[in-house]
């Protein structure tokens, strides 16, 4: 795996079948489809809908094509791995090719949302308990095929499927690449198998293993893809190289939806290196033979901006706004019970208001992509999470149908769901239309912080009522913020009754806690500053939103936070009660600690998957906050690789700590006031808190693993920081002057 293979679905039948044959099979939806050798000639005109292949070649190696993008969430080992695991191959053997693009590869999670030629993507948390069945019935159906091949060869008569692929009375079975002849220990490989396999019937419903029955799933095999990241031969976006390839940046207009009035671009053009000035829809780009002479170029235009009607556009003036909204009741969310009668009754209420700013997603590696027009022809290469949408917006700027546009997909230097957008791509391709070269596309850090998509920054106001028992009856949430969706033109039609189903994530959708008079509603401001998918969305800030004050309601009741939440979760939450008691457990909850040390804790279920965590803080007299140790312990049912797990934990922790400690984008005269890592800052390595992963593997679905630990840490960090300074924090992010001793 020395490279990233991206191949058209010509082009892979085409390697196919100039490799001498073998079993290939194409994955379709909803069913089974593959194409033998006899087929293929077929195939090259009309290759079907197909949304992964497995290649079965003559030397045993095993190749899985697949469509979704490797982000760093590991997925090309998991994927992989679950095809090994039912097809029973040496996985020394396997290999991975990126995938074309291809409506039949798109995400199945999205089916629902009737995207137009489909949503070929990575979000969600959704790869691999989405994909993950579909690899597993490729892998089962090609497994039966090469056992009936080698009965034939062995004049073994055929025997029905199995309801357990290994029932001892199976005469032939299939293992480590070989398939066995159980009587007399006669055994023929794969490779042997595979031409004579490609000719037989396609069994259907093949049974799959048990998760009891697994070999290799549940292992921590290393990374496929680590090599190639620790020896620097895997390709990312930025290291692209085409032939004769030129490099170009952007200025945008630094106010929001401005637009370029007039330019003169005399001393840009004598800068030496510089080639072209070309304006494109959203700005003026420089083109040059390096990037540091298209920087150059670009820092020497005179641009005169039309600022168009958010030059006024504050922080201080949407916060004022979102204030004067909460006046104002919304469209409702949640209604259980009767929360106005419930608050009048209560023997004692509690109130606050909590806060999140805007957030970039901040990728380490900067927009960008390479695009070489032909003409007649379009070939991209970006580091894109949408591959579907990428084709789609190079269509419409090049005015070339799907199958003259070619994408080949890179490894992805960070996507947090900023690379959801393909307002990159789309410039790379109205570049390379006005100049007779590949050019590749780089933005400058400073243009990546002040024209990403950010997380929303709404205005919480909550309410809460107790009994003269000291348990609570009420629970009101008013959100008001603006909407991701509405602003997303391939999901916008989600947005109804003024509702964006992403801002309530994990606030309206689920209320784990037993209270019985619940209501949550939201009014939908969007005051222009566009907003976007940031790690675990709308979960991210109402995790920090709800376990806040859950802990609050904790204490106002006189009880410990940690039995206050396991008293009150909904026998509906067995799951999230037992990630809760085993964080508790494993984070030394109730031990003492030094002063101006504390412990928090937090719980949350997203994306399928059960998370709580337990943090330690330490909080110096000056109001600086070191978190010292984190304990997660996540329940998202049945593991494929432990080691990925615990690494996607680790990640989304500090993801969320730089949200909590660090991350904030403010606005003034319509600009974003942050330009680079100085001013907005992301975690270091001395940031890094110790932390200790605990997996317990829950019975049910599948659940993600790339977000659900972000929306747990900052509540349990900001619990922690109140369990060490009596000092409540609403607002993020934290900020020492609100913690200074005296």
């Amino acid at each position: 795996m020395d490279e990233i293979i991206n191949l058209s679905r010509r082009g892979f039948l085409k390697a196919s079948a100039m490799a001498g044959g073998g079993l290939v099979l194409g994955l379709a939806l909803p069913g089974m489809a593959r194409l033998t050798e006899a087929q293929t000639a077929e195939a090259l005109q009309d290759s079907g809908k197909l949304n992964a292949f497995v290649r079965i070649a003559s030397d045993n190696t095993v190749t899985v094509v697949v469509g979704l993008a490797e982000m760093g969430q590991g997925m090309w080992t998991s994927v992989p791995m679950m095809l090994a695991e039912e097809l029973e191959c040496d996985w020394s053997q396997v290999r991975v090719e990126q995938g074309p693009v291809d409506p039949a590869f798109s995400n199945p999670r999205w089916a629902n949302f009737k995207i137009q030629g489909g949503y070929q993507a990575i979000s969600g948390s959704s790869c691999v308990r989405n994909f993950g069945v579909l690899v597993r019935q490729a892998g089962a159906t090609a497994r039966e095929m090469l056992i009936t091949a080698a009965r034939q060869t062995w004049g073994v008569p055929d025997e029905a499927l199995l309801t357990s692929w290994s029932e001892p009375g199976a005469t032939c079975f299939a293992e480590n690449g070989w398939v066995i002849h159980r009587p007399t220990g006669r055994r023929l490989s794969f490779g042997e198998l595979a031409d004579k396999a490609a000719r037989l019937p396609v069994p259907e419903n093949v049974p799959l293993k048990e998760p009891g029955q697994f070999k290799l799933l549940g292992q921590s095999k290393p990374r496929t893809d680590l090599p190639l990241k620790v020896d620097g031969s895997a390709v990312y976006g930025i290291d692209v190289k085409v032939p004769g390839m030129l490099i170009a940046t952007v200025v945008h207009c630094p106010v929001f939806g401005g637009k370029v009035a007039s330019v003169d671009d005399a001393e840009t053009l004598q800068v030496p290196g510089v080639r072209q000035v070309v304006p494109i829809s959203n700005g003026i780009a420089v083109v040059a033979d390096k990037f540091w002479a298209a920087r150059k170029g670009a820092q020497a235009l005179k641009i005169s901006w039309d600022e168009g009607p958010l030059a006024s556009l504050s922080s201080d003036g949407i916060r004022q706004t979102y204030r004067e909204l909460a006046q104002k009741p919304g469209a409702v969310r949640r209604s259980e019970g009767d929360v106005n009668q419930a608050m009048g009754a209560a023997a004692k209420t509690v109130e606050a208001t909590y806060e999140v700013p805007l957030l970039d997603p901040a990728c380490l590696e900067p927009m960008n992509a390479t695009a070489h027009w032909k003409g007649d022809s379009l070939e991209i290469w970006a580091p894109t999470q949408v591959q579907s949408q990428s084709q789609a917006v190079a269509m419409e700027v090049s005015g070339l149908p799907a199958e003259k546009v070619t994408l080949h997909t890179t490894f992805l230097g960070g996507g947090f769901g900023r690379r959801i957008y393909v307002d990159f791509v789309a410039e790379a391709v109205e570049i390379a239309m006005a100049v007779d070269k590949p050019v590749k596309l780089i933005w400058t850090r400073e243009e990546d912080v002040q024209h990403s998509f950010y997380r929303p920054n709404p205005y919480n106001v909550l309410s809460a009522g107790f009994d003269d028992q000291g348990k609570p009856t009420a629970w009101k949430h008013h959100i008001v913020g603006p909407s991701i969706l509405s602003q997303y033109k391939y999901w916008g039609h989600l947005v109804k009754d003024g509702m964006d189903p992403s801002s309530l994530s994990g606030a309206g959708d689920t209320f784990p806690y037993r209270i019985p008079n619940v209501f949550v509603d939201y009014v939908m401001h969007n005051p222009g500053m566009p907003v976007g998918f940031w790690r675990s969305v709308g979960h991210s800030q109402n995790g920090f939103i709800m376990e806040g004050f859950i802990d609050e309601l904790a204490h106002a009741a006189g009880r410990d936070p940690y039995e206050f939440r396991r008293d009150l979760l909904s026998e509906d939450m067995p799951r999230l009660k037992a990630v809760l008691e085993l964080a508790a457990q494993r984070g030394g909850w109730g031990e003492s600690l030094p002063q101006g040390s504390g412990r928090g804790i937090a719980a949350h279920f997203s994306y399928g998957s059960y998370c709580a965590q337990v943090a330690e803080v330490a909080v110096a007299e000056d109001g600086s906050v070191k978190v010292q140790r984190v304990v997660c312990a996540i329940d998202p049912g049945w593991v494929v690789n432990p080691d990925i797990v615990r690494a996607q934990m680790e990640s989304a922790i500090l993801y969320g700590l730089s949200g909590t400690l660090f991350g904030e984008i403010t606005l003034e005269n319509g600009r974003v006031q942050q330009s680079n890592f100085h001013d907005y800052s992301i975690p270091r390595i001395g940031d890094m808190p110790r932390v200790e992963v605990h997996i317990l593997q829950g019975e049910g679905e599948q659940g993600g693993c790339g977000e659900p630990a972000t929306p747990v840490i900052a509540p349990a960090v900001v619990n922690a920081i109140f369990a060490a300074t009596g000092k409540r924090l609403r607002r993020l992010p934290v900020r020492p002057e609100d913690l200074r001793a005296g």
